[in-house]
């Protein structure tokens, strides 16, 4: 009997200790962030102009979201919006709300850091940041905390028109153009020069600002791969944001002569001063008005630099993540908070519902994810944060208003969202759906629509054919609705559509 006795409690061990599973563990994520980089500023997407390799990588290894949307902005640092979208998760006149939210120290444990500390992860950020919630109240590990761009008197002031103010404090027209404004003039106009470090810019501190991030970012993985706790870091570069300054070598790759002006290229937008990139706006400042193929391809060629330039970096931030031997648990997601214009239609920032400003690339890496594969389903950039709570088994919060990009790995076609919604401050409002752009300058009372599938390049508008009137009502219509869904109170009935 008493052998018996000993025996069933044993029975009863061997059997707890054989039911219990041990829990997957949590991926990590690494979500990389550019700043102002256009959708076809890839090599593996289309661009045999560009060098990418390693972005080229994250095509190759990993899903192409091909059709990802920025939402617009509230005024004309289209970065603060979009960043206060992708932290907050919400739409963006929610974000704008949030963001005074925060700017009075509230509703930061609703962020995208402390959603993925509350479910154990370490938190990591470094770069660029431009948005009012204090980085280390939503990172735990915060380094390098940078702002909008370098030399904060260089940056956005809404639509302040920073060269008149420098002109009015007796600047000469050629100080104007050696920060990087009105230029070039022609090909002897070589008083900028984007290896020049006088002006500090990107290298303002002594060493360019994607290397120190990337520096950064080795640091971050050196240590959270002798952790066992799952990490997220955020890393935010600035570049290639203006001014756009990248070591020679970078230059040399891109000899003037190979470089195309856009298809697209205009000597000037004719409705610019109506939507708010007249000369007055900081972003259209950057080249003399009418633009000229040889200002437009100058500055291409200084921006592909500046990509090529990051995109070594992130190379050797995807090297680091592999020395951690983590990198098999890993999620690599990768995007920009808007795209640029750099010629296209006569402009060169990113203030536009055209898709070369509201459409950027989108590409995830890493376990299950199917590879080389190319979706062209409109998303909106800003869902990299409901996507990264996905992969973390965190259940989505009804506030956040983006969507997890995962289903659409599949076979599925099926649109996530019925239609796409862009606007810019109280200028510009714009829909997307079903092949069909339909834009709305509310200041001139015109419509533009563009058939995207025979016109890609958005360069004809055929809101007045006969043919298309139904089809330009019928879009203005879902506009209004979406309109009172984003609780935008732009009021649009004075619109003949």
């Amino acid at each position: 009997m008493r052998k018996l006795l000993i025996l069933i409690p044993c029975l009863l061990i061997f059997a707890c200790k054989t039911e219990k599973k041990e829990e997957p563990a949590k991926p990590n994520i690494v979500f990389i962030f550019a700043d102002d980089m256009t959708y076809s500023a890839l090599h593996a997407l289309g661009n045999d102009e560009i060098e990418t390799p390693n972005l080229d990588h994250l095509v190759r290894n990993g899903t192409s979201f091909t059709h990802a949307f920025n939402m617009g902005g509230w005024n004309g640092a289209i970065c603060v919006a979009s960043r206060s979208m992708i932290i907050s998760g919400r739409s963006i006149w929610d974000a704008q709300k949030m963001a005074t939210s925060w700017s009075q120290g509230k509703e930061m444990e609703k962020t995208w850091g402390r959603l993925m500390e509350k479910s154990g992860y370490e938190t990591y950020m470094t770069g660029k940041w431009h948005v009012k919630a204090p980085a280390d109240s939503v990172f735990q590990n915060v380094v390098h905390v940078r702002p909008g761009m370098p030399r904060d008197s260089w940056s956005h002031q809404g639509t302040i028109p920073i060269i008149n103010e420098m002109l009015g404090n007796g600047a000469s027209e050629s100080e104007i153009r050696s920060i990087g404004y009105n230029r070039p003039l022609n090909e002897n106009d070589t008083l900028w020069t984007p290896t020049d470090k006088k002006y500090g810019g990107f290298w303002q501190g002594g060493k360019h600002w994607s290397e120190v991030l990337k520096d950064d970012a080795l640091g971050f993985l050196n240590k959270a791969g002798k952790s066992d706790k799952p990490f997220f870091m955020y890393l935010a570069f600035n570049a290639p944001h203006d001014p756009r300054q990248a070591p020679q070598e970078y230059l040399d790759k891109y000899p003037l002569e190979n470089i195309s002006v856009p298809k697209s290229f205009l000597p000037e937008y004719p409705f610019k001063d109506g939507i708010g990139n007249g000369p007055d706006l900081r972003d259209e400042a950057l080249a003399p008005f009418p633009r000229t193929e040889y200002a437009v391809k100058k500055h291409i060629q200084e921006y592909y630099a500046l990509i090529t330039h990051l995109d070594d970096q992130i190379g050797q931030i995807l090297e680091g993540l592999e020395a951690t031997g983590k990198g098999d648990n890993t999620y690599v997601v990768f995007t920009a908070d808007h795209g640029l214009s750099v010629g296209r239609h006569g402009l060169l920032g990113k203030q536009s519902q055209f898709d070369h400003s509201v459409r950027a690339p989108f590409m995830i890496m890493g376990p299950d994810i199917p590879k080389n594969k190319k979706v062209e389903t409109d998303i909106y950039l800003q869902d990299a944060m409901a996507t990264s709570l996905d992969l973390a088994g965190i259940e989505k919060p009804q506030y956040v208003f983006f969507n997890s990009v995962l289903p659409l790995l599949g076979e599925t076609k099926e649109n996530q969202y019925p239609s796409i919604y862009g606007s810019y401050v109280d200028t510009q409002r714009m829909i997307r759906k079903e092949g069909f752009k339909l834009m709305v300058y509310p200041k001139l009372n015109k419509v533009l629509l563009f058939d995207l599938q025979n016109d890609p390049e958005e360069m004809n508008d055929i809101s007045e054919n006969e043919e298309h009137k139904e089809k330009v009502n019928e879009l203005f219509q879902e506009l209004l609705e979406l309109q009172k869904e984003m609780k935008d109170t732009l009021d649009l009935s004075h619109i003949r559509a």
